[in-house]
């Protein structure tokens, strides 16, 4: 791997000096957990197909058949506001039994749309270290048939993949057993390439965030392994709440360490940013945060592709500060991200 491994000492150490001041200066002006941030006037629901986003929006989403029941029940007001989830294109994560049936009835809804269809692949064997999202396919060979399926039903459909979250970081972090390492990386090496057969889908392996593994050098040789030169980038801050300029300091360093490799960002819930301080399990369930960056690909900055909401918000964290388990829906957070919502476009 010639060329990336040529370090800059000089430039890569000036990127993170502004990723450090990035990080600093967000937290700083963090409105914090009980404090009311400055809101925007209440709006009419934003439909982002109508609006122009590529992207396209789930009408049975969890989201969306809440708002429903709202109106059902006469809670207008509280249906209004979670319309800042409803009308928005969120990653649709396949589930780990069978893919095929939601993955299609996804890529059907986008296609008739006109509209390319987010996905997300999350069941990795020996997935979160055993954690509150434990699980994944049992064995490789389980997972060999799962992606394949996966791959095959999105088909020619345009299409956004988020590789595994979590995977690569949890083997920089030590989090990952060392004797599950040669088979991880070669399952997402083999699903890169697995998905890339698709003409119109478009693979970003997951990359962590800024504030999980610090220093972006530490992963470069692991995405490598993982297939990054042949995927089309790297997502950063999945279900996380890092600010986007955290972000964008981070990924330009890593970027410059694979090619050139663009990035998405996960701004589904870092409106507000991480809960402050440093506080035990501040990933999970924080409470206090709001709704980011609504998705787009007008992102202002030529490496990184779009802004997505990856993390489905309104879905739980896991049995954390009174929350459901890992991936159900909780709709008391997701009414509370919805009224933080600071409504705004890419800063």
């Amino acid at each position: 791997m010639p060329g990336r491994r040529r370090r800059i000492t000089t430039l890569t150490s000036l990127v993170l000096l502004l990723l450090a001041a990035a990080v600093t200066a967000a937290c700083t002006s963090s409105s914090g957990p009980g404090a009311a941030p400055a809101r925007t006037q209440a709006a009419a629901p934003a439909d982002a197909e109508a609006a122009g986003s590529p992207y396209w929006v789930d009408p049975q989403s969890d989201a969306a058949r809440q708002v429903a029941a709202w109106e059902a029940q006469g809670r207008n007001g509280d249906a209004q506001v979670l319309r800042r989830i409803a009308d928005q294109p969120m990653a649709l994560w396949g589930p780990g039994d069978d893919p095929g049936p939601e993955i299609r009835r996804a890529v059907n809804g986008a296609r008739a749309a006109g509209r390319t269809v987010l996905l997300t692949a999350y069941n990795i064997p020996h997935r979160d270290c055993g954690q509150h999202s434990a699980g994944g396919a049992g064995s490789a060979t389980a997972y060999r048939s799962w992606i394949g399926a996966f791959a095959d039903n999105i088909g020619a459909a345009k299409a956004i993949v988020i590789l595994e979250p979590d995977a690569v970081p949890h083997m920089v972090d030590g989090c990952t057993r060392a004797d599950h390492h040669d088979e991880r990386f070669r399952l997402l090496s083999e699903a890169v390439d697995r998905l890339k057969r698709n003409k119109n889908t478009r693979v970003y392996l997951d990359a962590g965030n800024p504030a999980w593994i610090p220093d972006p050098m530490k992963l470069v040789g692991a995405l490598y392994k993982a297939g990054i030169d042949r995927a089309d980038g790297f997502s950063l801050n999945v279900s996380n709440f890092q600010p986007d300029a955290a972000g964008r300091a981070y990924g330009a360093a890593l970027s410059q360490e694979t090619e050139g490799k663009h990035f998405v960002i996960d701004t589904s819930r870092n409106g507000d940013g991480p809960l402050p301080g440093d506080r035990q399990q501040a990933w999970c369930n924080p409470p206090g945060r709001a709704l980011g960056v609504r998705p787009t690909d007008k992102t202002g900055d030529p490496l990184v592709d779009a802004y997505l909401w990856i993390k489905r918000p309104g879905e739980s964290d896991g049995p954390c500060r009174g929350g459901p388990a890992a991936g159900r829906w909780w709709p008391d957070y997701a009414l509370g991200l919805a009224r933080r919502a600071r409504d705004r476009g890419p800063s």
